[in-house]
Parts: structure tokens; sequence; C-alpha cells
């Protein structure tokens, strides 16, 4: 059995980024992955501009509060003013570029206009609210590397050098699966011993949030046939299979033999909870990882495992999460002999809370929750104990 930590390695190790990449235009790379660096060739901002509506002055040229100067131009964003007359003033708008010979943009605030005058109300610092040309981007940097992937700060970014397109990496395919004959779709009148399907909603969430084609193949019935024919054509058409269920030793777990007969499993099993009988391997070219069953195990594998494998094979360079150092408000003294992960609320004075249940089947603790504890093997917390938090904001981003 691996350690959650020498799961992720291993997993890691054997994601192989996409190749394949095309150029397409910017406002529809949200959530794709760069594929090659965007270079500017263009200085951002192009010229000195205002930083504010109010007046470029000389900053000599204002002796002390109170002094009166003739305004003697206005200049609009988007316009290119005259070089500055000495002893003037220019009326100027935020965006617009500050002209020859001011050294200072006041704000309107501290100024007091009066026809074609302008009383300066305070002193005027050299350089005070210009924004440098170059002071963001200069031409030839490298505004954005390979194996970003694009949120809309970058797409604003990439607009604002004058990109028109972006080559990225094509969308990976991700096939889901699920086994049980208990398993019902929503919408569907429950009968004795069914429950509804929430893994599939959950997974398909999940897949979909991190900008992948999603290939659902709803629920399989608890047969090896009918594992083996849904897993065969799953990996006909995907780069990655995902199941949850069917992957721990039951009799009617057949997920594991079906890829053992199909492809090759590589390993089996990680040392946490919730989550132990988790299983990756391989059905020819495509990656499997089946998921246990649970819902709570299924969520968080996926978010600690599965998130990160998914995002390398995309080409993402930045692919593991982050955990913080966080004061617990809780006591957990049940040291186990797996490494566990709680779900756990952030409150208002900065500790964190337990949500009462614990349980793998319990889903609610995952929507109640901002995020995962990691306690060690053998760990028990105290209030006031500093314990590690990895923010759901990490793990579905």
């Amino acid at each position: 059995m691996l350690s959650a930590d020498q799961l992720l390695d291993a997993l890691l190790e054997r994601a192989r980024p996409l190749a394949a990449a095309a150029t397409v235009p910017v406002a529809n790379t949200l959530g794709r992955v760069l594929a090659a660096p965007l270079i500017s060739t263009i200085t951002v901002p192009p010229a000195d501009n205002s930083a504010m509506d109010g007046y470029a002055v000389r900053a000599a040229d204002v002796p002390a509060p109170g002094a009166t100067l003739p305004v003697s131009q206005r200049i609009l964003a988007g316009a290119v003013g005259e070089s500055l007359r000495p002893g003037t003033a220019a009326r100027i708008f935020t965006g617009a570029p500050v002209p020859a010979g001011a050294d200072a943009v006041l704000m309107q605030e501290d100024c007091s206009g009066a026809g074609d005058e302008v009383v300066v109300n305070a002193m005027p610092r050299a350089g005070e609210n210009i924004r440098r040309a170059g002071e963001d981007i200069a031409a030839g940097a490298e505004v954005l590397a390979a194996g970003t992937r694009i949120g809309a700060a970058e797409m604003g970014l990439a607009a604002s050098v004058g990109a028109a397109g972006l080559p990225v990496f094509r969308r990976l395919k991700v096939a889901c699966f699920f086994t049980g004959d208990e398993l019902v779709t929503p919408g569907t009148p429950l009968r004795p011993g069914q429950i509804y399907n929430s893994n599939r909603y959950t997974l398909s969430g999940l897949v979909q949030g991190l900008g992948c084609e999603l290939i659902d193949l709803g629920i399989v019935p608890d047969t090896l046939e009918a594992t083996e024919a849904a897993l065969e054509g799953a990996a006909s058409v995907a780069d990655v299979v995902v199941t949850s269920g069917g992957v721990s030793v039951g009799e009617a777990d057949y997920v594991k033999a079906a890829v053992e007969k199909l492809g090759r499993v590589e390993m089996w099993k990680v040392a946490m909870k919730p989550g132990k009988p988790l299983v990756y391997g391989r059905v020819n070219d495509t990656d499997f990882i089946g998921l246990p069953g649970n819902p709570v195990s299924a969520f968080v594998t996926f978010c600690l495992f599965v998130r990160p494998f998914l995002l390398k094979r995309m080409g993402a360079s930045d692919v593991l999460y982050r955990a913080f150092t966080v004061p617990a408000g809780f006591t957990w003294a049940k040291p186990g002999t797996r490494r566990e992960f709680l779900r756990a609320r952030l409150q208002r004075d900065g500790r964190l809370a337990l949500f009462p249940n614990q349980s793998s089947g319990v889903l609610t603790s995952c929507a109640w929750a901002d995020g995962l504890v990691d306690v060690a093997i053998g760990q028990t917390v105290a209030p006031g104990d500093f314990v590690r938090f990895i923010p759901f904001s990490e793990l579905l981003a």
C-alpha cells in the first residue's frame, strides 16, 4: 500500500503532457493551457500616462499651496497633448498621455478649477500620479509562460499586448462511468435498496471545472462483462478514464479485474482515510484511475490525486496544491494508522472547526467545508494547535 505522497509522486511521473496544440482566439481560451510562451511585441503602457483625473503640471511651477496656473490645454484618454508650456497646467484625464514637460499630476480633489485657471491646493511631487511607460510590460518580455492555465486575468493580459490568439493544448478528454446496481439517476423514483448517483455529478463538475472535455458514460451494471465493455469503449475515445466504485475487494467489484484483463494495474490502495481503495492502471495508451464509491472518498481522492494528474496531462506547469498552517478550534483525539483528511471550515476567529460527522458517506461535509485538515499518522490535535490545512480554493481551481 502506498502512502499519499508516494501515490501522488508516482501518478505525476506517469502523467504525459499532451502534444497537440492549436491557436485559439483569446476570447475562447478560458481554462486552456498555453502551449508556448507569449512574448510581448509592445511596451505597456506605451507612454507615460495619468493615473488620475486632474491637472498635469511642472512641480517647479507651484511654489506654494494656493498658486494659480492658467490651463493651457485639455487632454482626454486616447488623445495626445502638446508640450506643456512653462507656468501652465493641463487638464488631464485618467489614462491620457502626460504631455512633455509635465512631471506630476495633481488629482482634481486637490485643485479648484475657475474658468481657464486652476488653483493648486497641494504641493506636487515629481512623478506623482504618473504611470510610467513600460512599468507593466517591456517589449520583448515574456508575458505568460508555457504551461500557464488561462484564467480571466491571463486573457486580459494577453489582450493588453495585442494578442488576438494564443497557442493552447487541445482539451484533455476524460471519460467517466459509475458502477453499482444500487445507483439511480436523479428524477427516477427510488426503489428499496437504491440510492441516487451523486458521484456522477460530483466528478462531472470536477472534470469540467478543470477545463477537460467530459465524456459521460453514465451507470454501468455490476457485471464483469458490462464493466469490460464500458472500459474498452471509454479507453478507445478518451485520454483518461475515471470511474467511481467497484475498485474494492467485494464480490461485485469488477473494475480492477476489468483493468487487469484489458490492460494492467500499476498501483492499488493508498494509506489514507477516506479513500483507501484507489486504482491506477493503463488500457492501451489510456490512463485509468478508479476512485472509491463512497461520495466523500471519491471527492477527496479526486482533489488530492486526480486533479494534479489531469493538470499535468493537460500540459500545465503548476499542478500542486498549497497547504497553510492554521490554528485548530477543535479536538482530534483519535490517532489513526492512516493519514486522514478531515473536512473543516474556517471560523471568524481564524480557527478551524470540523464537520461533526467525518464519515466517508456524508457528502454534506464537503459542501459545508472550506477545505481539508491533513492529519498525520498517529497525530492528535488540541484547540490552538497549528494544523496543515488545504483550502478547497487550492483543490478546486
